[in-house]
């Protein structure tokens, strides 16, 4: 570990801090529904779009009528999507002259990005037009982030009504959120990186000659626009396979940090937003501290583990740190501190392959996930997850002083924490489910590349990307069959939309709820004995129900390691 290496770390979190309040206070205007500057440019946009669907943005919804409006736009879409890749090969734009995908691949791929997932079990370059690309793909990595942060916006009102019956609109909350937040950011993001050097083109290759006078056809397209809100959508579907290690999508150190901070700048924002709906932005710092202590602890082992390197290769003379799968311009600090963002966030996008981590260092990305994905986490899920955990939290802090739960001003009573324990236990559930499938069946062996606790680990770690709705991989794992894409498939969408009904549900409970004054017996939720709380009920309650699983793959892996066995 280096000193340049820490202050790497030390600057991103110092920025992103300094960017919370500001981005927390345009996320409140975009959930209050109030006028911003934006809105003499995209103002006539957005009613244009309102009379041309037929929709009041004023008219409220019930939690009921909100989470039906949510789903069918979402099935929409994912059949929308499944119809582009199919028919791939019959639309313009395919300069490459690609055909259809494969029944099994468009199922797998509409559900990754519908659910903003983006699992890839394909190629970019070698798989999708120009045209699936941007319409059947770039498409729902706006939509998909703003249904994301509408859903956040629900849940907050939830908390911060009283006695109402409706949680918003869902079409205006989408709406708002695309046009005001994530399109113009984009359009400046994009710009910036083809400053820098990433391509945008509808070109899909062009010809080349290296300084060694070899002959190469370099993959082109609409990379940077797709670039842009993959990261600050926390989408992380690549336009190329080799993702942001790819020189055509991450070019330099800072286009490098530029992504990590925008994978984090909404999630850090929502905190503050939370705070200030419920009246006291004390509560979303609290959160965010909780979240920002796991997220420095994960970061702390893997950039040691990896600076540590691979004792079997020091036992052959070479010294150094674990260099395997990373790229040279951004080494060992950059790539640690990007698996731990993109795992903590729902973003999957990588700038190395985890699959090559040291053990240790690439188990922090995995449990990252396994967490729920609520350390900052996706657009809008993370702190939706977060604040079921919350849920949790002040249920138990109830039983030990022996009153009725509250938070932030509504009683927690016995069907939040239910419908909460019921969205906790989806996770494992699946993800255990699914891997104990793959793991005894002709079909899931066929798919890792290593044997041993590794290849376990990246069965693992497939079903935790895609249950989590993260999308990062152990690159070993080859899903790109009938059997990973169908099963993978399903994990996502139970993993998104199975924890969303039950969280709107929340919402609309908490809404009916009159607020209950803080007294004297109050439980204090904004010290530092709450963020203490808050962290042990996410590692306890979210993560030592895979402890097993963990002891099977990455612990073994790194005790074999240690001993110099070789799988």
């Amino acid at each position: 570990m280096t000193f340049q290496g820490w202050l790497l770390i030390a600057a991103f979190v110092g920025i992103l801090l300094a960017l919370t309040k500001p981005m927390g206070l345009w996320l409140f205007a975009l959930y209050e529904g109030r006028r911003t500057p934006l809105h003499a440019v995209f103002g006539p946009i957005e009613r244009g779009f309102y009379r041309l669907s037929g929709i009041d943005p004023d008219a409220e919804q019930s939690w009921r009528r909100y989470a039906v409006h949510m789903l069918l736009f979402n099935v929409a879409l994912l059949l929308f999507t499944y119809a582009v890749l199919r028919l791939q090969g019959l639309l313009p734009l395919n300069p490459q002259g690609f055909a259809g995908t494969s029944s099994d691949l468009a199922f797998n791929t509409a559900i990754s990005f519908t659910t903003n997932t983006n699992w890839q079990s394909y190629s970019g370059e070698s798989t999708m037009s120009n045209l699936a690309q941007m319409l059947g793909l770039s498409i729902h990595n706006f939509l998909s982030a703003a249904t994301g942060i509408a859903l956040a916006f629900a849940l907050f009102r939830g908390f911060a009504r009283r006695s109402a019956a409706t949680i918003g609109n869902f079409w205006a909350d989408v709406t708002r959120v695309t046009l005001y937040l994530l399109l113009p950011i984009c359009i400046v993001y994009a710009l910036f990186l083809i400053a820098s050097g990433v391509p945008q083109t509808l070109a899909g290759s062009v010809d080349v000659t290296t300084l060694e006078g070899v002959k190469q056809t370099l993959a082109l397209g609409p990379v940077a626009s797709q670039e842009a809100i993959k990261m600050l959508g926390t989408n992380g579907g690549g336009f190329f396979n080799a993702n942001s290690a790819h020189p055509f999508e991450n070019p330099t150190a800072l286009t490098n940090l530029v992504q990590m901070l925008s994978i984090f700048v909404i999630g850090f924002g929502l905190t503050w937003t939370f705070g200030k709906a419920v009246g006291n932005p004390r509560q979303g710092w609290a959160i965010l501290a909780a979240m920002l202590l796991i997220f420095l602890a994960g970061v702390t082992v893997t950039y040691w583990q990896e600076a540590a390197g691979n004792p079997i290769l020091h036992n052959l003379g070479i010294a150094g740190g674990n260099m395997e799968g990373k790229e040279v311009r951004f080494g060992i600090a950059a790539s640690s501190l990007f698996a731990v963002v993109t795992t903590a966030a729902s973003c999957g996008a990588v700038n190395a392959m985890h699959d090559s981590f040291t053990a240790l260092g690439g188990m922090i990305p995995l449990f990252n996930i396994q967490l729920g994905e609520v350390v900052v986490g996706g657009v809008g899920a993370g702190i939706y997850g977060f604040l079921l955990f919350a849920i949790l939290a002040v249920f138990v802090a109830g039983l030990m002083v022996g009153r009725t739960p509250e938070y932030v001003g509504k009683k927690i009573e016995s069907r939040e924490v239910k419908l909460a324990v019921l969205v906790i236990a989806v996770l494992p559930l699946i993800i255990l489910g699914f891997t104990a499938i793959a793991s005894v069946t002709d079909a899931g062996l066929a798919g890792p590349l290593n044997k041993g606790p590794h290849g376990f680990s990246e069965i693992l770690y497939a079903f935790t990307s895609a249950v989590g709705n993260n999308g990062s991989a152990f690159a070993g794992l080859t899903a790109n069959t009938p059997f990973y894409n169908g099963m993978l498939g399903v994990a996502m969408w139970i993993g998104r939309f199975f924890i969303i009904i039950p969280m709107l549900a929340i919402a609309g409970s908490l809404a009916a709820k009159k607020y209950t004054p803080e007294t004297a017996g109050s439980f204090p939720t904004t010290g530092a004995l709450w963020t203490g709380l808050l962290v042990g009920i996410v590692l306890i309650v979210g993560g030592l129900t895979f402890l097993p699983s963990l002891a099977l793959g990455p612990i073994a892996d790194h005790l074999a390691m240690i001993r110099g066995q070789l799988f």
